[in-house]
C-alpha cells in the first residue's frame, strides 16, 4: 500500500510549496500535476498553437515527453494562462490523467508514497487519497505571490493586472463542466493568507498526522 497526499487549491495558494515539503518530510515522491498542463501549454504555445484549439492542444497532450517537463518557461504568466485553458479540456485531461494515476499507485524510485498538487487531485485523480488538504488563500494575497515571483524572476508585472488574471483564473477553473476547481467533501480546509510559509508547513503536518492518526484508530 502506497500513502497519497492530495493538495488542492487555486493559483498561488501557496500548495506547490507544501507539497513539495511534505513530500521531502515524508520521503514521498513529488508530482506537480498543474506543470503536466503548463508542459502541454508551453508545447503549443512554441508551435504556435492556439489554446483554445482543441485539437491542437489534445495532440500537444498525447505526445508530451518527459523532456517538455523541464522546459524553462513553464512558470511564465503566459504559459499558466494558457494551462487553465487547456486544462478544461476533456481530451487534455484523459491524456493526462493516466500519468497521474499510474505516478500516485506506483511512485518512482521504490518510494512509499507520492504526494500530488493541483486542482482536481483529491475530486477526480486520487478520490482514494490517504490525506487530502484544500490550500486557499485570498485573491488579494495570491496576486501579491504571484507579482513578486515574477518581479524576482526579472520578468514585467503590474499588480493589478496580476489580481485580475488570478480572478479570471479561479472564475473560470471554478465554473468548467470538466473537474471544476472545489474542495473534496473530505478534504481538510487550509488558509494561507494569513500564514509564512513556515507556519504554512506546520500546519499542513499536523494535518497529515491527524488524518493518518485518525484513520488508523477507526
Amino acid at each position: 500500500m502506497t500513502l497519497v497526499i492530495a493538495l488542492d487549491g487555486p493559483a498561488a495558494s501557496g500548495k506547490g510549496t507544501l507539497a513539495r515539503r511534505l513530500a521531502a518530510a515524508f520521503d514521498l515522491a513529488y508530482l506537480d500535476t498543474g506543470g503536466l498542463y503548463r508542459a502541454v501549454a508551453a508545447k503549443l504555445l512554441a508551435e504556435a498553437g492556439d489554446p483554445e484549439d482543441r485539437e491542437a492542444a489534445a495532440t500537444a497532450a498525447e505526445t508530451l515527453a518527459p523532456a517538455d517537463l523541464q522546459r524553462p518557461d513553464l512558470r511564465s504568466q503566459a504559459v499558466g494562462s494558457a494551462a487553465s485553458v487547456v486544462a478544461a479540456q476533456p481530451r487534455v485531461r484523459r491524456a493526462l490523467l493516466e500519468f497521474q494515476r499510474g505516478f500516485a499507485a506506483q511512485p518512482p524510485e521504490g518510494r512509499a508514497g507520492a504526494v500530488l498538487d493541483g486542482r482536481d487531485i483529491g475530486t477526480v485523480v486520487c478520490p482514494d487519497a490517504d490525506v487530502k488538504i484544500y490550500v486557499v488563500a485570498s485573491p488579494e494575497v495570491r496576486a501579491e505571490r504571484r507579482h513578486r515571483e515574477l518581479i524576482d524572476r526579472g520578468e514585467p508585472s503590474i499588480y493589478p493586472q496580476v489580481l485580475a488574471e488570478i480572478r479570471e483564473r479561479d472564475a473560470r477553473d471554478s465554473v468548467r463542466s470538466t473537474a471544476p476547481l472545489k474542495p473534496a467533501d473530505d478534504a481538510v480546509l487550509l488558509d494561507t493568507s494569513e500564514l509564512d510559509i513556515e507556519a504554512a508547513f506546520r500546519a499542513a503536518q499536523r494535518i497529515v498526522a491527524e488524518t493518518l492518526a485518525a484513520a488508523k484508530a477507526e
